[in-house]
């Protein structure tokens, strides 16, 4: 049997940040075909600040963990510093992951970077409305 870690267990039986921005700065959808998990990531930004982040997310124990450590690791950060987000840093924040669940943080990274895109293309460069 693959362990996890006791923060990995905290996070997906009690996830941080779940639900929607109603007025969100930009929204982010990923999904893994490997294994059908979905994601999708609100984010709210009042300057250049990632002020709020929640989440809407179908997916394993694993893909939960992930993505509620991401929005702990992505609030109150700078829009640079939460666009460099990675892997890396979610595993981490989690004490490790099994190697075969390791793509449950990419999810988390890849869903932050795409809902602060869309912030970009709305506001930055108005080409949404």
């Amino acid at each position: 049997m693959h362990e996890y870690s006791d923060k990995v267990i905290r996070h997906f039986k009690n996830p941080k940040n779940v639900g929607t921005i109603e007025d969100a700065s930009g929204v982010g959808e990923i999904g893994d075909p490997t294994c059908g998990d979905f994601l999708r990531v609100f984010i709210k930004v009042e300057g250049d600040v990632v002020i709020d982040v929640k989440y809407q997310i179908r997916g394993c124990p694993a893909a939960i963990s992930c993505a509620s450590a991401m929005t702990e690791l992505a609030i109150g950060k700078g829009l640079d510093d939460a666009m460099m987000l990675t892997e890396d840093d979610i595993v981490t924040a989690l004490d490790g992951l099994p190697e075969f669940k390791l793509h449950c943080s990419a999810l988390g990274a890849a869903g932050l970077q795409k809902a602060i895109i869309d912030y970009f293309e709305r506001y930055v460069h108005g080409k949404k409305t």
